[in-house]
């Protein structure tokens, strides 16, 4: 038997407890969080904002309670104010102030992450807001009701700041997006894809403000206008949605990380130093679309990894296969996947890479119910012709067809391979010569 203590208990963490109190075999475990609260889903959080489902209850999926009915021993609202490595020891602070060492003999760190803030003027504003916590989520929503909170500015067009433009945009206020970028999404997808969304979110009436650098956010008190290298934007919220990087200052001076802090862990999620795992954001991940360490901050990689760590924390061998970074998005109507890498990416790595695009009904051209056209480009090897990636777009739920081109990546198949796979057809779905087909047939 071993102790085992986890420092944070949202998705990998709480992932990683689930695990090890599963095995039922007497580890003793004992959790620190600096929290209120586990496992608040925050790829709901725009949802909730939004008001397209009613409460918050269901981003929550475990608690303190529950996570203590299974045997481990949780401490929230309790900071770990540093770890000595060399001793074993973990030093936190409690909620009620008491100052705690507790011993381990296994360490997982699932300190997860933190949003990045600009070092502009005007930052510490009242109604300049970040997004990530449940807190955050209800502050906003609760500011929202004042009726003086006419016009919002989001700053980032990545995943989380086109679901909040959509989100105020439902609740009848003037949006401005603004993004260094030249495209909303540019991290996830080519230019003809995030093109798309560019136009789903200004046909909704949403102002896009790409290309502009945030210089200063005014105002006398509270925000007033936001000033880009280009333009100034009067708006009575500003929302920093810009990213994430890892929490990882409690191992920064002792264990490896990556130039942007991350923990550099091996595929039993083992850092540099024995017996300290880390898990989810806070740590690296294997992608397979480069064969390298990479960081990709994705609850679903928190949670296999969690799983992982557990198992290796508790002398169970098991290895990572790698990620392939599948992500997703569903703005208005217009829904948009993509796994691996985007051809704009690979360039920037210097891989030679080609692509193939198609275009195409998703069902039977005879069909007279909804029928929309589905957008595909898969992203392939020039040498090796080993998929890399691929994107689709389509108001059709297609989504689950982007789980092929992740397997596809994770197990090296070729763009050939795929010319000739076994897809079925029946008009209900799909044609016999159906848009995967016809794209693979497409290819250099």
């Amino acid at each position: 038997m071993s102790k085992i203590v986890v420092v944070g208990a949202n998705h990998a963490g709480t992932c990683a407890i689930n695990t090890i109190t599963g095995f039922n075999e007497g580890d003793e475990v004992v959790v620190f969080d600096q929290n209120s609260n586990i496992s608040f889903l925050g790829c709901g959080m725009a949802l909730w904002i939004g008001g397209q489902i009613s409460k918050p209850d269901g981003l929550f999926y475990s608690d303190k309670q529950k996570l203590e009915s299974q045997g481990a021993k949780v401490n929230m609202n309790s900071k770990v104010e540093k770890v000595d490595f060399e001793k074993k020891v973990v030093c936190a602070t409690l909620e009620d102030g008491k100052k705690v060492e507790e011993s381990y003999d296994k360490l997982i760190l699932a300190t997860g992450s933190l949003p990045i803030v600009p070092a502009i003027p005007g930052r510490d504003l009242e109604n300049v807001q970040m997004v990530k916590l449940f807190q955050n989520a209800k502050e906003v929503i609760d500011k929202l009701k004042n009726p003086d909170i006419k016009t919002i500015a989001v700053v980032g067009a990545g995943y989380i700041g086109v679901e909040l433009a959509e989100a105020f945009e439902r609740h009848n206020k003037k949006v401005i997006l603004v993004d260094i970028a030249k495209t909303a999404l540019s991290s996830y997808y080519d230019e003809e894809f995030s093109q798309l969304m560019d136009k789903n979110l200004s046909d909704h009436g949403i102002q896009l403000a790409f290309g502009e650098t945030v210089k200063e956010i005014k105002g006398n008190g509270k925000v007033e206008s936001i000033v880009t290298d280009k333009n100034e934007y009067q708006c009575d919220m500003v929302i920093l949605a810009i990213g994430f990087k890892p929490n990882t200052e409690l191992g920064k001076e002792y264990l490896e990380t990556m130039p942007n802090g991350a923990y550099i862990v091996d595929d039993t999620q083992a850092t540099s130093m024995k017996d300290v795992y880390a898990i989810g954001d806070c740590a690296t991940v294997r992608f397979n679309a480069t064969g390298e360490k990479s960081y990709i901050a994705l609850a679903t990689n928190a949670v296999r990894s969690g799983i992982i760590a557990a198992y290796n924390a508790c002398g169970k061998k098991l290895e990572s296969i790698g990620v392939q970074g599948s992500n997703a998005i569903a703005i208005y109507d217009l829904k948009m996947v993509s796994t691996g890498i985007c051809e704009q990416k690979a360039k920037q790595l210097g891989m030679d890479v080609l692509c193939t695009s198609f275009e195409d009904l998703q069902k039977a051209t005879f069909i007279e119910t909804t029928n929309p056209k589905v957008k595909i480009k898969i992203v392939y090897n020039a040498k090796t012709r080993v998929i890399v990636g691929a994107q689709m777009a389509s108001t059709y739920d297609m989504s689950m067809g982007i789980h092929m081109f992740s397997l596809a990546i994770q197990e090296k198949v070729t763009i050939d391979k795929l010319k000739l796979l076994d897809i079925f057809f029946l008009p209900h779905f799909n044609q016999p010569y159906n848009y995967i087909t016809m794209a693979a047939l497409s290819a250099k």
